[in-house]
């Protein structure tokens, strides 16, 4: 386990297995070697050119895990809370910054009260175009699409669908919201940070490019006269959701394959994470 000692200044150089690992103990909230974790919620909405702000111990254990596409840069941790994520710090890759600072500080560099206690600082992935991750899709590949959907909780719960019925991708058109959006990649519990996810595009050259790559397009829209529990697990399928109130576009949905989910007690829809989830499941378990 971690040594919780040694954090009031200097560098502590703490054991995990067979290494040694230094801990930068910060003590000043101004501190400029902290300066990417600073106001938090505020740079969340501007954007870190690149990088990105994870949160939480289950997140970080993504990040760092095979499966990850992203890297971790550097981590932010409240002293208390070493001990508990050692595994994260002993996987974390060679020269990854680890500062430890007390509850009060951290809080104070993060612009709101911690309370997981746990922060790191990623790199995305580098760029994957929509044509290749298709082609190197297999022939009974399900991938999500999503189009206009602008809350960042219904984007995190998507990719967290998509991820535990085994969707190949999860494709975002140029409206849907920032999937590493501090709130997408916690509520997704770390599943945006492996997903493969396309560089978005508009809508329309979405569907060209899923037409053109052998899938069947399924619309879910309430309007549609099939309905889900029809379809049968099998052959290349894009799944394409819209955001909640407007729907998909009309000439979209001509498009593709529309199906509905029949709701009793006057709903005429679920929220798009919890519908992509029914549909997902139908469409690879049958």
């Amino acid at each position: 386990m971690l040594g919780r000692r040694a954090y009031s200044s200097g560098s502590a150089r703490v054991a995990t297995g067979n290494m040694r690992i230094d801990i930068i103990p910060v003590s000043d909230p101004d501190d400029p070697a902290v300066a990417a974790y600073r106001d938090v919620r505020e740079r969340d909405l501007t954007g870190r050119e690149g990088l990105f702000v994870a949160e939480g111990g289950v997140v970080l254990r993504q990040i760092v895990s095979p499966a990850s596409r992203c890297r971790l840069r550097s981590l932010l941790v409240a002293e208390s809370r070493l001990d508990s994520i050692s595994d994260v710090i002993a996987a974390a890759p060679e020269g990854t910054r680890i500062h430890a600072a007390s509850q009060d500080v951290l809080d104070r560099i993060a612009g709101f009260h911690l309370h997981r206690g746990l922060l790191g600082l990623g790199e995305k992935p580098a760029p994957v175009d929509l044509d290749d991750v298709l082609a190197g899709s297999g022939e009974d590949a399900v991938v999500l699409a999503a189009a206009g959907v602008g809350n960042h909780d219904n984007i995190g719960g998507l990719f967290r669908n998509a991820a535990a019925f085994g969707a190949a991708a999860v494709v975002l058109d140029d409206r849907c919201a920032d999937p590493f959006y501090r709130k997408a990649i916690r509520v997704s519990v770390g599943s945006v940070l492996r997903m493969p996810s396309p560089a978005p595009r508009p809508l329309v050259d979405t569907v060209d490019a899923l037409e053109r790559a052998g899938f069947e397009i399924v619309a879910l829209t309430p309007g549609a006269t099939e309905a889900l529990s029809s379809l049968r697990p099998g052959g290349r399928r894009a799944l394409l959701v819209g955001a909640e109130g407007p729907g998909l576009p009309p000439g979209i949905i001509a498009r593709c394959r529309g199906v509905g989910i029949p709701m009793s007690g006057g709903f005429d829809s679920l929220n798009v994470a919890t519908a992509a989830a029914v549909a997902l499941n139908q469409l690879t378990r049958g």
